[in-house]
């Protein structure tokens, strides 16, 4: 289960981050679309680009808060990330710093003792 939890975060990274990088291409190519020299072939290459990752960060969300076990918040809150432009990369350093995407399972802690 540990493989597939590390292949599985790994993978969301990647698209988290390729995510953000087509967000930053389709910007590009909507400034290019309605700026003054009004060329579409920016969005033509970029929007189903980014519309494909989209697509492939939301399954990977989905697939990421089974194995690590998100709670129904923080996988919608993830998943919401997708819309803003760059949030994609947000919640992943947020969801790393906080431990929501630790490829092995955290180990038991002795409990304190009493006395």
């Amino acid at each position: 289960m540990a493989d597939v939890r590390e292949k599985v975060t790994r993978l969301f990274v990647v698209a988290a981050i390729a995510e953000a990088i087509s967000w930053a291409g389709l910007l590009a190519g909507m400034a290019v679309k309605y700026g003054p020299p009004g060329n579409e072939l920016g969005v033509q290459i970029f929007g189903p680009i980014h519309g494909a990752l989209f697509v492939v960060y939301g399954l990977l969300v989905l697939a990421v808060a089974r194995v690590q076990r998100w709670s129904l918040t923080a996988t919608v809150v993830a998943l919401a990330c997708a819309v803003p432009p760059f949030a994609t990369i947000v919640f992943e350093r947020w969801a790393r710093r906080r431990g929501m995407l630790a490829t092995t399972p955290a180990p038991e802690r002795e409990p304190a003792p009493v006395g």
